[in-house]
């Protein structure tokens, strides 16, 4: 039988991002975004080979977007796509894996829209016009929250009455767990253990962030929560904070629910820490040359790094290796260099040839002699997106 072809789509509000992934090889024959969507400066990016190319799409909305690009996709894979992955960031407690998309799955997507409405609707959008564009082909949905789903009670239950969370779903779910999935699946080849038999932290770190406690292969807990707003400090979201701080910016400053949400959303984390930037590394930049706001925000960083990891801690039997990933877990030997200095008691030690090594894609363990596991893992979304839907196919 010949390698098999699948198209990985993520649409986000105004963005489409997509692979294509062939299970024999190791690099995506195609992967390109479409961004400012809807706009009159929405454009085509994508990359064949070695080739990259760029089409003006003016006004183009995700169909119109969608359009231009599976005819690509179809001549990449050579006439021949076999299936198309969706990611959706939220099934709420409909999902506990990946699924084949029929009228019930699309019904308990839009259901579940109220938990991520930034995310769900633009999700939908990108099912639709390819299940229009492909009516005959089988169709995934792999959720970001399905992962977690393995979660005991009292990691996922929030301490408000009950009937919050039997009648309105007011629960901790999660995020990012295909990139969590997947980095410690690949974390326990390196290593030559068993998937059933290791247990991990992982830390996804990019402008979003979490951390997760797997034990055999199962999410056991998550720093990110109802919202991919709690948990960590990330680029623009402030992650943990006073849940009274909503009712004292109220009090004090008369900001109204829709203003203090943007806030925390969009204007904190390391952008309203540093006062400078989103971006770890112009903060980096920024906290050599000896700005006050960017050392800020990387320490606050690292400390909250650090504080989380140790607390998923407790959700483990054993501790076989901590893994960095994401943009900046896979970039950053400063911040793994910090955050583990929070971690004494873990008597974590770094070999700082290793740590600077891995950066730019290049994984491997990064720990000194006598210390517990390390690593950097670089994370493949897409093509777990494609393992899920292969996966579906087969059975």
């Amino acid at each position: 039988m010949s390698a098999r072809n699948i198209l990985v789509i993520n649409c986000g509000s105004s963005s489409i991002k997509f692979a294509l992934v062939n299970e024999a090889q190791a690099t995506f024959p195609l992967q390109g975004l479409a961004e400012r969507v809807g706009t009159p400066e929405a454009v085509l990016h994508w990359q064949l080979g070695d080739t990259k190319q760029s089409l003006n799409i003016p006004g183009a909305d995700h169909r119109a977007a969608l359009e231009r690009l599976l005819p690509v996709a179809q001549e990449a894979a050579g006439g021949k796509l076999d299936g198309i992955g969706h990611r959706v960031v939220h099934g709420g407690e409909h999902f506990t894996g990946s699924t084949l998309i029929d009228e019930a799955v699309l019904k308990a997507i839009r259901d579940s829209a109220q938990l991520a409405p930034l995310h769900n609707p633009a999700n939908l959008v990108g099912i639709d016009a390819a299940m229009a564009l492909f009516p005959g082909l089988p169709q995934v949905s792999v959720f970001d929250t399905a992962f977690h789903q393995t979660m005991p009670e009292h990691a996922f239950r929030y301490a408000v009455p009950e009937f919050l969370y039997k009648e309105h779903s007011v629960r901790r779910y999660g995020f990012h767990g295909t990139s969590h999935n997947f980095v410690s699946k690949r974390a326990a080849e390196m290593t030559e253990l068993p998937v059933d038999d290791s247990c991990w932290l992982t830390a996804h770190l990019g402008n979003g962030c979490s951390t997760c406690a797997i034990v055999n292969g199962e999410s056991r807990d998550t720093s990110m929560g109802l919202t991919p707003l709690e948990g960590l400090v990330m680029g623009t979201r402030s992650g943990d904070v006073d849940p009274n701080l909503h009712s004292y910016l109220n009090r004090t400053l008369g900001w109204s629910l829709e203003q203090i949400d943007r806030m925390l959303n969009h204007d904190s984390g390391l952008k309203g820490l540093s006062g400078l930037s989103n971006d770890l590394r112009t903060l980096q930049e920024a906290r050599v040359a000896g700005h006050a706001g960017a050392t800020l925000a990387f320490e606050v960083f690292c400390y909250r790094l650090a504080k989380s990891l140790a607390s998923m801690a407790c959700a483990l039997p054993k501790l076989d290796g901590l893994i960095f990933t994401g943009g900046i877990g896979e970039n950053s030997m400063a911040v793994r260099t910090r955050t583990l200095e929070h971690l004494k008691l873990f008597n974590f030690k770094l070999d700082e040839e290793a740590n600077a090594r891995c950066t730019r894609g290049v994984g491997g363990e990064i720990q000194a002699a006598g210390s517990p596991r390390v690593l950097v893992v670089p994370t493949n979304e897409e093509r777990q997106i494609a393992l899920d839907t292969l996966a579906l196919l087969d059975a």
